[in-house]
């Protein structure tokens, strides 16, 4: 009898070992980083431009709304600044999950990351029309990047990445 005793199995399964991503996916993978750069940038400019000249801010929407009282157009500035940092926040990480999994070939995540393409792309149809060019052309760019990723992504070398490893 050997002194040898395996480990006791958690009774999880361990995935096999993939090896080095195809530039492919390493490029998608890039791109996803350039996403969460943009974002953050874009999360930035987004909350800066308003406490810049707070006055303005307010004043614009007073004239947008001009039923609201001083007070409603406060709590509507503060709301703002608030939904940009979450919504901003939310953007960038969703990039680096998306770019982390991606990067192990989670095929989940390749899902995943063609939903969230397709939700953005549905929202930029709805912001083309805000009046923010700047917001605007955040939002492109951020689509752009993204339709970049997905197309490495589904390419035929990605798709063998993806596929599921079978134990030996």
């Amino acid at each position: 009898m050997s002194g040898y005793q395996p480990y006791p199995s958690s009774g999880t399964t361990v995935e096999p070992e993939r090896g080095e991503a195809p530039p492919s996916v390493q490029k998608a993978v890039k791109l996803m980083y350039a996403g969460a750069a943009v974002s953050t940038v874009s999360l930035i400019v987004s909350v800066i431009l308003p406490l810049a000249n707070v006055a303005a801010s307010k004043a614009a929407l007073k004239k947008d709304h001009p039923n609201l009282s001083a007070s409603q157009v406060n709590q509507a500035f503060n709301l703002g600044i608030a939904v940009a940092i979450l919504s901003g926040a939310v953007g960038a990480v969703l990039w680096l999950w998306m770019a982390r999994a991606n990067g192990q070939g989670k095929n989940w995540a390749r899902i995943t990351s063609s939903v969230f393409f397709a939700l953005a792309t549905v929202s930029l149809l709805s912001i083309l029309n805000a009046p923010s060019v700047l917001g605007i052309i955040f939002a492109v760019a951020l689509w752009v990047v993204g339709l970049g990723a997905i197309i490495y992504l589904w390419r035929g070398e990605s798709s063998e990445f993806f596929k599921p490893r079978q134990l030996l």
